[in-house]
């Protein structure tokens, strides 16, 4: 095979040793050429995969290409995100420039079919005028550059949608040891450890490295997927769309990826979530119709929120135990546990 990459040696490309992991193919030996690699590979093999040998062999070259490359400039810090200039589906105009700056949530509210989800696509895609809201979508008052919106590594955006449905058969632990490798993270850091214990205080059914990914639940999916973005992902915008039927802690997972300085949109119906944020955009017709700071008053009423959202905490966990719920609901926190002397 005459265009295939004339070595491999995975020790130097982390990206392709990941590559070939979720592929479920085995390292190619320390130096040996791809061409003798790719034929030694049986049709069983490739047909497991997915792929014939020049499929595979233009991958390798891929890989190989970025992990050669002379190093870019390394990438600026996001501190703000523009969304400016959309109009609605009746042509009217949003409603002002919106500006979020780094370690701020927004929170995206308005009725099923209002257009929320095409402002987060928006986001997404770093719209230029080129989307049915015709937005336009800057980055520290900068039009993105063509490698930002469209190179694969380049990837500026997280996107955390309602149903996380993994197709690949790896255990968790192997994933994350995947995507840290992708990230040349040390394989002797204990991110992965990390990032499966963060997710367990987020949800009440806790996981371990060794559950494949395909037998996550919605919750477990979305929180290893938030702790994943907070401490893993190199993407400094995250959106997330509608997180409150996961069953997740919803103020500790937005601290978390606040902590990190990600810049976060959320979609969401739940008025506690909505609250939790900085402000929220109002959504009607397609267009951004109001933007609102949450007030003084809003957090009082979000207290007493987070005190019956507790309640219901605590009710669920005791249905999940098989327990009974037969005396009277007191709403509010849970007592604090007493520790003997």
């Amino acid at each position: 095979m005459n265009d295939a990459p004339p070595e491999m040696n995975p020790h130097a490309t982390p990206r392709i040793t990941a590559f070939l992991a979720g592929l479920g193919l085995p390292d190619p030996p320390e130096g040996t050429p791809a061409d003798i690699w790719l034929a030694g590979l049986s049709e069983t093999a490739l047909h497991d995969v997915g792929l014939d040998r020049e499929q595979l062999a233009a991958h390798l070259h891929l890989l190989l290409d970025a992990a050669t490359a002379v190093p870019a400039v390394a990438r600026q810090p996001i501190h703000s995100l523009t969304i400016r200039g959309g109009h609605g589906k009746d042509g009217e105009p949003d409603h002002d420039t919106l500006v979020v700056k780094a370690g701020e949530i927004v929170c995206v509210v308005g009725p099923t079919g209002s257009g929320k989800s095409r402002l987060l696509a928006d986001v997404e895609c770093l719209a230029q005028g080129d989307t049915p809201s015709g937005r336009h979508i800057l980055l520290n008052d900068a039009l993105p550059t063509a490698d930002e919106r469209f190179a694969p590594d380049c990837k500026l955006v997280a996107q955390l949608s309602q149903n996380m449905n993994f197709v690949v058969d790896l255990k968790v632990g192997a994933f994350l040891a995947m995507h840290a490798a992708c990230r040349q993270v040390d394989p002797q850091s204990d991110v992965a450890e990390r990032i499966i214990a963060i997710a367990n205080t987020l949800a009440g059914e806790r996981f371990g490295p060794d559950v494949p990914l395909t037998q996550l639940s919605g919750g477990q999916a979305r929180t290893l997927m938030i702790a994943d973005a907070a401490l893993l992902s190199a993407s400094p915008i995250v959106l997330i769309d509608e997180i409150e039927n996961a069953g997740i802690n919803r103020r500790q997972a937005l601290d978390l990826l606040v902590s990190k300085d990600k810049i976060v949109l959320v979609s969401t119906h739940d008025p506690l979530l909505a609250l939790l944020g900085h402000r929220r955009v109002i959504v009607r017709h397609g267009r951004i119709a109001d933007v609102i700071a949450t007030s003084e008053a809003e957090k009082a009423v979000l207290r007493q929120l987070e005190d019956i959202d507790a309640t219901m905490a605590g009710l669920r966990d005791r249905l999940r135990r098989g327990a009974r719920i037969e005396d009277p609901i007191v709403w509010g926190p849970p007592p604090a546990a007493s520790h003997p002397a």
